[in-house]
């Protein structure tokens, strides 16, 4: 009896039936059982391989990547990891919800693993502000700014995400649209988003365009489902709107998808700019307007903060990545102008 054969029997696969018997955190409840039955119906017992994959696990730092769907994650985690084995180390992936706990789960696999320190992709500062404090290791959160909080372990690498929402909803009203919706995100004062909504707000006042979040903003998860159904909400209560400003590029792609299925044409009739810049948007049809963030530089800095606070002790480190503003093709000038 194998793993390979487990896997068959349990209908799972040979990276889960690993990751159960090595216990990591990361898999379902459900799926633990199914596994650990077909285990313990043929008498199995995992190899040294198991037991020597659990005695490395202390030796590799850990990334918490909050979301599933987040495709600048994704991005950013296979640069990380080249840049750790680059200086000679290993990384443990665990992904978590959007809406889950990334600090409590960090501070979960902290106690079962002991990985010398963690890398966050993304996180609510709310979490880390009232949970953070028994993690020991150095940290470091990346997109998300952690200066404020204070702790000595953790540090950040992050964009500005007011300056750079405010370029984007100033990028539309350069092209004479005033009706401008916002889609996407959670609005909680600690969240990414909130920030990003700043941004709107402060380009509204500086255009001297009233803003109404009632009737103006959809919240929706950061995936292309989430925005497609949010759009076709945002279309029933601001059906005169001729710009949307979404808080991600995947956002952005499900809008646009949206829009088109109403039979609407970007950016003929509605203009759709987004956030991120993540590949995938050079290639959708239009090309995407957007705010590239720069994911290499905080990825090899959040990387190099981490290992350099691992060789040596030093203060927390907080460092803002620059921002692009990519015109490309869904933004026009608003047709009924003047």
């Amino acid at each position: 009896m194998t793993i390979k054969d487990i896997a068959r029997l349990s209908g799972c696969s040979v990276a889960t039936v690993s990751r159960v018997l090595n216990q990591y955190p990361d898999v379902s409840e459900q799926t633990r059982q199914r596994v650990m039955e077909v285990v313990e119906l043929h008498h199995f017992r995992p190899n040294s391989n198991a037991r020597h994959l659990k005695q490395q696990a202390g030796k590799r730092i850990s990334v918490i990547v909050k979301g599933t769907q987040n495709m600048l994650f994704s991005e950013m985690v296979e640069k990380v990891q080249l840049r750790v084995q680059d200086r000679g180390m290993d990384a443990a992936v665990y992904y978590v919800d959007e809406d889950a706990n990334e600090v409590a789960f960090a501070l979960q696999v902290c106690r079962e693993y002991k990985p010398p320190g963690v890398l966050f992709l993304g996180g609510d500062l709310e979490y880390f502000q009232r949970d953070f404090a028994p993690i020991g290791v150095p940290c470091v959160l990346l997109t998300n700014s952690a200066q404020s909080l204070g702790f000595a372990n953790l540090s950040s690498v992050s964009t500005d995400d007011t300056a750079a929402s405010e370029r984007a909803t100033d990028h539309l009203f350069s092209h004479r649209h005033r009706n401008i919706g916002i889609l996407g995100g959670n609005w909680s004062g600690s969240q990414i988003s909130y920030r990003r909504i700043v941004g709107c707000r402060n380009s509204f006042e500086k255009h001297a365009v009233p803003f109404d979040g009632e009737r103006q903003c959809e919240p929706c998860r950061y995936s292309f489902a989430g925005a497609y159904a949010a759009t076709g909400r945002l279309l029933e209560r601001n059906p005169g709107m001729t710009a949307i400003f979404a808080l991600s590029d995947v956002m952005a792609i499900g809008a646009i998808r949206a829009l088109r299925d109403k039979g609407f044409r970007v950016p003929e009739d509605i203009s759709v700019i987004g956030f991120d810049g993540i590949p995938v948007g050079e290639f959708s049809v239009p090309r995407l307007a957007t705010i590239r963030q720069d994911t290499k530089r905080m990825a090899e800095r959040g990387a190099d903060i981490l290992l350099d606070r691992l060789e040596r002790k030093l203060p927390p480190v907080h460092e803002t990545a620059p921002f692009q503003l990519l015109a490309g093709e869904s933004v026009t000038v608003r047709r009924d102008w003047g």
